[in-house]
């Protein structure tokens, strides 16, 4: 299919509508047909590792070095997701459910911040999404840098007993290193190549059903799992929402801190507000069976902010006017 296809061309000019109805079609499978959650588990990271390959793809290699002189709006995304969000998770845990796999996996999620669908949202919202992407790689390695001595401040030290090295090893390798390095060799190919050039282009149009076959995924193979952990999603619904309420401010306040531009500012709260719940789902679904209701407290953190964006998309501009 060519990247003018009247069929991606639709798809990218209503993607929200798109990742909408993933969401719903993969909450049909999932109850209609549960018996296919355990196959489409396995298709997690093949997607993802897709997914990400194309996202990375969209950052030229010198635009990623670029972005590290970026300056104050580095500072700023990178204050506010590992410093801000930290601050507003330690001001919720007191109140957060005793369970330790609930907790487990609502810390999983609200300490990464999100590298795919956040950059279509801000851009949505008139946020500056191509400084959002070009810093992408770099808020990964820093999640995935950071994480493990996140959770073990706010778990203790029982957390070796639960949480393995091998799986956040293993996640960083075929999540983060594998896609970054093949998006690096196609773009330098695009750059020898005609023929290079044209596969590139024809990759990247794949943005939009990539992310809806991920979000089909991964409600799909999770919702099965929901008859078990109704009342544990329960409790975790009103924590996700605050933490969006919250972050919409704190968010300005950093970009406002910092003085940046509308579009920037636009980019910071959306950074600072969305989560990264597909990327750490391959490290709840790692767990011990014990603490298998982590992967779905992840991944109602997904439903949650999904609708959250939606109003975002609209309170944003307004609360981050131009000029």
């Amino acid at each position: 299919m060519s990247p003018s296809s009247p069929f991606l061309s639709g798809m990218e000019r209503h993607q929200v509508g798109v990742y909408v109805g993933a969401l719903a079609v993969g909450a049909v499978v999932g109850w209609g047909a549960p018996g296919v959650g355990p196959g489409l588990e396995g298709a997690i990271n093949p997607v993802l590792g897709a997914l990400l390959y194309v996202t990375f793809l969209q950052v030229p290699a010198a635009e990623l070095v670029r972005s590290l002189r970026a300056g104050r709006f580095l500072v700023a995304a990178l204050a506010v997701n590992f410093v801000v969000v930290p601050l507003v998770v330690a001001a919720m845990s007191g109140f957060l459910p005793d369970d330790r796999a609930v907790r487990l996996g609502m810390l999983l999620v609200l300490l990464a911040p999100c590298v795919d669908y956040v950059i279509v949202f801000s851009g949505l919202a008139g946020g500056a999404s191509q400084r959002l992407l070009a810093a992408t790689p770099l808020l990964l390695l820093a999640q995935m840098v950071l994480l493990p001595g996140f959770l073990y401040l706010f778990l203790g030290a029982d957390l070796a007993d639960v949480v393995e090295a091998g799986p956040f090893v293993e996640a960083f390798l075929v999540l983060i290193v594998v896609p970054l390095v093949l998006a690096w060799l196609t773009q330098a190919w695009a750059a020898r190549r005609p023929a290079g050039q044209r596969a590139a282009d024809a990759v990247g149009t794949a943005m939009v059903p990539l992310m809806a076959a991920t979000l089909l995924t991964v409600v799909a193979s999770q919702l099965p799992k929901l008859n078990d952990a109704v009342a544990d999603v329960a409790r975790v619904v009103p924590f996700y929402v605050l933490f969006l309420a919250v972050m919409a401010f704190a968010g300005l306040a950093v970009a406002r801190l910092l003085r940046l531009d509308a579009p920037e500012g636009r980019a910071v709260i959306f950074t600072g507000a969305t989560r990264n719940s597909l990327v750490v789902l391959p490290l709840a679904l790692a767990l011990p069976d014990q603490l298998a209701v982590a992967a779905v407290v992840v991944v109602t953190q997904t439903l949650v902010e999904v609708v959250g964006m939606l109003v975002y998309v609209r309170a944003v501009p307004r609360l981050v006017p131009r000029g």
